[in-house]
């Protein structure tokens, strides 16, 4: 399977990368330079023909969606930066991806959609978040109302995967207990997971974290569908 992973400069998309390397052909992209082994091609992720010729021959595009740090530092609005990547940029790509018979999507978005919850409720993927103002955690929120309506309209299937904090096992011994945790390779698993199930509808959301006693979110959705099976243990 020919894949296009977005945010190339970032740890989860690189660990993706180095994961799906082995059985399928990867195209990275962001809107900086990033080194790498593999095939790269910088993009702003415009409405033009070089969004179009990115997506061309890809079967699959794993949206990360997250921006470079560098990128935000060097905003003089970071908010309405955030904001517009999550939107109009994902609005650009998918659009390309229609047209160039892209067939399929998965983007990342955050379970801190939900923090303004009890954390005792039993939240899963049919209730409605809360996000908080925050850019951060606002924009995916946008992301995912672009994303729905894309497949909604029945141009491609999209799956959304909602993302715990996301951690290394090396780096959680040394930090404070986390109850959204979603450790590093659970993650890229997850994003496995997703490439390898044809779903029955055109939009489909998952919540993703690490399983864990005291975790927060319910998975059951991921496991039963995805056949998720997370194994960081805290």
């Amino acid at each position: 399977m020919n894949i296009l992973i977005t945010s190339a400069a970032s740890a989860l998309a690189q660990g993706l990368a180095s994961a799906l390397s082995g059985e399928h052909q990867i195209r990275l992209t962001d809107l900086i330079d990033v080194e790498t082994d593999l095939e790269f091609v910088r993009s702003d992720l415009g409405h033009d023909e070089a969004t179009n010729k990115l997506v061309q021959g890809i079967d699959a595009i794993v949206h990360v969606a997250q921006l470079p740090a560098s990128i935000l530092a060097e905003s003089n609005q970071p908010e309405n930066t955030e904001i517009d990547f999550q939107t109009r940029c994902t609005y650009n790509l998918l659009m390309a991806a229609i047209e160039e018979n892209v067939p399929r999507a998965v983007y990342a978005s955050t379970l801190h959609l939900f923090d303004s919850h009890d954390e005792d409720w039993t939240v899963t993927e049919v209730w409605r978040p809360r996000p908080s103002t925050d850019a951060s955690v606002l924009s995916k929120y946008l992301g995912e109302f672009t994303c729905r309506e894309f497949a909604r309209e029945g141009h491609m299937n999209i799956a959304c995967l909602r993302l715990g904090t996301l951690v290394t096992a090396e780096a959680a011994v040394n930090q404070p207990f986390d109850s959204t945790w979603l450790e590093m390779n659970d993650a890229i698993h997850a994003f496995e997971c997703a490439l390898d199930t044809s779903g029955e509808r055109r939009w489909e959301i998952y919540h993703i974290q690490s399983e864990f006693p005291n975790s927060r979110f319910f998975i059951n959705k991921a496991k039963a569908s995805l056949e998720f099976n997370p194994q960081f243990s805290v």
